[in-house]
């Protein structure tokens, strides 16, 4: 029994694969979507999402992820779960899977990205035993506790702002020698009491037996080094594509970021990538929106020109 060769493959259910889903199926290509973990991406681990148009007074990260889940769904697009291991061109693109393969004409990589550690003594070690990636998450195991972030980008603003609402303090470190987030992040969180910056500074160390106890960090200018006492240490110090699957295959940048042209294909006529996989300057939920929906009409004229 021959497979069935779908219209429109896409791989990742982040905003940008949800997005792409919606805009093929109603382009009336047969559309599917394979996720390996839950549909909405990495914005259904954030607290809140403030700056996603229609929403004047913003929207948790995992119910804006299942809204988007049920768009598409309304439209026919089916979601499947797996991990994809691999894409191979023949006559149709072939799609290989821990559990078998899948066959589609043109495919959407929308995989998006993972927070980049900091590789430092600890960090492994004590993981879920006081480091986390995810304040949304986590946040609650905190309460009336001290806790670090590392990075002052966006998104370590933006979780620091909810972990406000159990921690005893929060002591920010930036290798950087300034803020790198939003002003308006900034001026919503500097002036709380129970919140330090301490920029230009290098996390060494994060130190504890069972559990996070300190973070070791120094001074870039100055050499100095001091210990913090901490119960958790939160990292948001950038991301790492999801494109290993794909590297050997497509043109990417020396950091992994697969490169497309203006029409959001890749090195290989007929496989597009869109959202935080993308090698790009801007990584914003409206804006893998975008380029989910630009890919799967892309996608659509490229079969029927």
């Amino acid at each position: 029994m021959e497979k069935e060769v779908y219209e429109l493959l896409i791989i990742g259910a982040g905003p940008a694969g949800l997005s792409a889903g919606i805009y093929g199926a109603r382009a009336g290509m047969r559309t599917v979507i394979i996720e390996k973990g839950i549909p909405g991406g990495t914005i259904t681990t954030t607290h809140l999402v403030e700056n996603y148009p229609g929403f004047p007074d913003g929207i948790s990260g995992s119910q804006l992820g299942d809204l988007m889940k049920k768009h598409c769904q309304r439209f026919g697009v089916e979601i499947i779960t797996g991990n994809v291991k691999g894409i191979k061109k023949e006559k149709v693109f072939e799609i290989q899977m821990d559990n078998g393969s899948m066959l589609s004409n043109t495919v959407i990589i929308a995989t998006g990205s993972s927070p980049r550690r900091l590789n430092v003594p600890g960090e492994d070690r004590l993981l879920g035993r006081g480091v986390s990636y995810c304040a949304t998450c986590d946040g609650p195991l905190f309460k009336n506790q001290d806790v670090a972030i590392i990075g002052c980008g966006n998104s370590g603003l933006q979780e620091g702002r909810f972990l406000l609402k159990f921690v005893r303090s929060i002591t920010f470190i930036e290798f950087l020698p300034y803020v790198t987030a939003d002003k308006i992040l900034y001026d919503s969180i500097a002036n709380e009491k129970n919140v330090k910056f301490l920029l230009n500074h290098e996390v060494l160390e994060i130190n504890g037996g069972m559990r996070v106890e300190s973070i070791k960090v120094k001074n870039r200018m100055t050499d100095e080094v001091q210990i913090i006492n901490v119960a958790g240490v939160f990292i948001y110090v950038g991301l790492i594509p999801n494109s290993d699957f794909v590297r050997e295959l497509l043109k990417t940048d020396d950091a992994g970021f697969i490169i497309t042209d203006e029409d959001y294909e890749t090195s290989i006529p007929g496989i597009f990538a869109a959202g935080d996989v993308r090698a790009k300057k801007i990584r914003q939920v409206v804006v893998a929106c975008s380029e989910g929906a630009q890919a799967a009409i892309n996608a659509y004229h490229f079969l029927n020109h």
